[in-house]
């Protein structure tokens, strides 16, 4: 498994997009910061061991200017395949396709894998053009 990471810069609607790796001393408290703004559906992600898992994982930001306004956490199985289990984006910076840049780059990152998508918005995906393959089921 090859792993290139190199900064990712564009220009989009005016704003100065840029998707890099995660760093948890840069961006934990900015991270925490979005998810928190998403109400009661996050408030799991908000406990300790999500920050543990946000360093063992393919994590990405995307932030306009010093503002972390997105990002993307994804699990490799030894390079078999990745699946992307979070992609958020902050409410007032949807649809200036800054979800899609976080995709672009996991695939950009990794040509030579599959990549799968954990999804509870189906119709999301769907419009970047993924196709679905099967569902997913919790263990009780």
């Amino acid at each position: 498994m090859q792993l290139r990471l190199s900064p990712c810069c564009v220009s989009y609607n005016n704003m100065n997009l840029k998707i890099r790796k995660y760093n948890p001393t840069l961006d934990y408290e900015g991270l925490m910061k979005l998810i928190q703004s998403e109400g009661e559906e996050w408030k799991d992600y908000l406990n300790p061991p999500y920050r543990k898992a946000l360093e063992n994982s393919i994590t990405y930001v995307a932030l306009v200017g010093e503002e972390l306004c997105g990002y993307s956490r994804s699990l490799s199985d030894s390079g078999i395949f990745i699946w992307v289990v979070d992609l958020l984006v902050n409410k007032n910076r949807r649809g200036l396709s800054i979800g899609k840049k976080l995709m672009d780059y996991i695939l950009t990152d990794f040509p030579d894998i599959d990549v799968y998508v954990m999804s509870d918005v189906d119709q999301y995906y769907k419009k970047l053009g993924y196709e679905k393959e099967g569902s997913i089921f919790k263990l009780k």
